[in-house]
């Protein structure tokens, strides 16, 4: 890798010996990968690392020794949703054991590191950090030092953004140095498509599903879909965002997508069309019946099979505030309709911190109150990922979830059903 001599410089000690090992750090990331230069990051950064596991010493030493330097990020950052909320999803004695003791006994601790390096404010834990609500919204164009995939493939194909799939540490590492290796999806030519999905179902595809079978098939690769604009238009509004959220985060959670092209919807594909597709692209059609068979693979982990589900998680990645008050109106409905004052099971939708307190000062979420559903900014995933919720029957509409739980999925519609304590066919 090519460096100036302000970098070389840094590299040899200029700056000391922390700052040093983190810029040699980014340089041998990148020379893996090919990177024959560092360019600067022109926008906020966002970390995936929100939670104090206890295991994870080495984290906690790095962040001490940063600290204990001097050093802080050059732009503020956000981070990725907190682990627990016991106030809003109710946990056993032994539950909270073993997440404050076991599990996440580090959280208070990592808080504070994290506020020392340069964490934007107290609330600034979601992995949707690029809401209108939360504030860290990139700019076309912009090189991100991101990590969280949810995030980097929202950044790179719903705004256009430049960021690759970085790990824990590097997200932090580039947002200290204020530069990130040039290579793959910060490049023209990794930006490419190299496949081409033709959607062509009778009506608009469930997002997860779509997604997941898209990042099944294609993998790391750069999917550009046609087809699809049929059903979502070319505006992105609101209600096409908050989609392609739920679709970006399957492709990246099932397969391993940073960038997708949406044709006549996301900016790159607007701009130069199928001027982004590779010669040699390939082909995958997606009907009705594919995305039935794809559904229809998704195996249940659960240890009874049978269990009546205990709870039921919605969000994830968290979910807008219009998803939000769409959950909030139909569970409301859907109760009235069966004749029950009550969710027929827990169920918790999670949003950003900022949502949450922007929805609370409604009175659809008084009603939602009423209802026994809980409102909460944890993230499911670190709830469902440990050894005793990970043995409870849940539920949920996310393919992200189910990837990497023991959640069960199921289609919005049939989630909706079993919340307002319908039968699912």
């Amino acid at each position: 890798m090519k460096l100036t001599k302000e970098e070389q410089e840094i590299l040899n000690g200029s700056q000391g010996e922390t700052k040093a090992k983190i810029l040699r750090t980014l340089v041998e990331f990148g020379d893996v990968f090919g990177a024959d230069k560092l360019v600067p990051v022109t926008h906020d950064g966002h970390l995936v690392t929100s939670f104090g596991i206890s295991l994870i010493k080495p984290l906690f030493r790095i962040m001490d020794e940063i600290i204990d330097a001097g050093i802080k990020a050059e732009k503020p950052f956000t981070v990725d949703p907190r682990p627990i909320d016991y106030d809003n999803v109710k946990c056993t004695i032994l539950d909270k054991l073993i997440f404050s003791k076991i599990m996440y006994g580090q959280q208070k601790r990592y808080e504070e590191q994290l506020r020392k390096i340069g964490l934007k404010t107290k609330d600034s834990f979601t992995c949707t950090c690029y809401m209108d609500e939360v504030g860290n919204i990139p700019k076309y164009g912009d090189v991100l030092t991101w990590a969280e995939s949810s995030a980097v493939v929202y950044a790179n194909s719903v705004i256009g953004a430049r960021c690759n799939r970085n790990s824990g540490m590097i997200d932090l590492f580039g947002a200290i140095m204020g530069k990130v290796p040039y290579f793959g999806l910060l490049t023209d030519e990794g930006r490419q498509a190299n496949w081409i999905i033709e959607v062509k179902t009778t009506k608009k595809p469930e997002a997860q599903i779509l997604g997941s079978a898209i990042g099944l098939k294609v993998m790391e690769d750069v999917p550009y879909v046609k087809g699809l604009d049929k059903f979502l238009g070319t505006e992105l509004n609101d209600d096409v965002k908050s989609y392609l959220k739920d679709f970006g985060a399957a492709t990246a959670s099932n397969g391993a997508v940073g960038l997708y092209h949406i044709e006549n919807l996301t900016p790159e594909a607007v701009n130069y069309g199928e001027q982004l597709i590779n010669k040699n692209a390939k082909v995958y059609v997606i009907d009705d019946e594919e995305l039935e068979r794809v559904y229809k693979s998704y195996p249940v982990l659960w240890k009874n099979k049978e269990a009546k589900p205990e709870r039921a998680f919605i969000g994830c990645p968290h979910l807008s505030y219009n998803q939000l008050v769409n959950w909030a109106n139909n569970i409301i409905a859907g109760l009235q309709e069966t004749g029950r004052k009550k969710v027929a099971l827990t169920t918790i939708l999670t949003t950003s911190p900022q949502v949450r307190q922007k929805f609370e000062q409604t009175d659809l979420y008084k009603q939602l109150v009423k209802t026994g559903a809980k409102v909460s900014s944890i993230c499911p995933l670190m709830y469902t990922n440990n050894p005793i919720a990970g043995k409870k029957p849940i539920l949920t509409s996310s393919n992200k979830l189910r990837t990497y739980s023991k959640a069960r999925y199921l289609k919005d519609e049939d989630i909706l059903n079993v919340i307002v304590g319908k039968e699912v066919k």
